[in-house]
């Protein structure tokens, strides 16, 4: 069974920096497109980053020019470095992916459990 695994959540003062990644916990063959989502308490999920196997890249606009999403392909991790951040940012991180599991396989949806980021004032 793939799971998404994110790392490199925390806790970082206003203005900081964090990098987030993530990975899957079994090998497997590519990811397609993905992306990062947060929620923050009392919030729907919202899309942060995107990212599509050609290395196409989608931000929300409250994000732009402060995050940036890019890829390893070679080990398939993706990962989504966060500048200037501010305490609106905190949030329940999540990766989301289209997995090819093997070389004839089909691409599947997966979520990770979620990375929390708080950023204090």
């Amino acid at each position: 069974q793939v799971q998404l695994v994110e790392s490199g959540g925390g806790l970082v003062q206003a203005g900081g920096s964090l990098s987030l990644s993530c990975g899957a916990s079994v090998r497997i063959e590519s990811i397609r497109t993905a992306g990062w989502y947060r929620q923050a308490i009392g919030k729907p999920r919202e899309l942060v980053a995107q990212i599509t196997s050609g290395g196409r890249t989608n931000y929300a606009d409250d994000v732009k020019g402060r995050f940036t999403i890019y890829r390893d392909r070679a080990n398939n991790r993706v990962y989504l470095q966060m500048n200037s951040l501010k305490p609106e940012d905190t949030a329940v991180y999540h990766c989301n992916a289209d997995v090819i599991r093997s070389a004839m396989g089909i691409p599947i949806n997966y979520w990770g459990q979620g990375t929390q980021v708080t950023v204090s004032s």
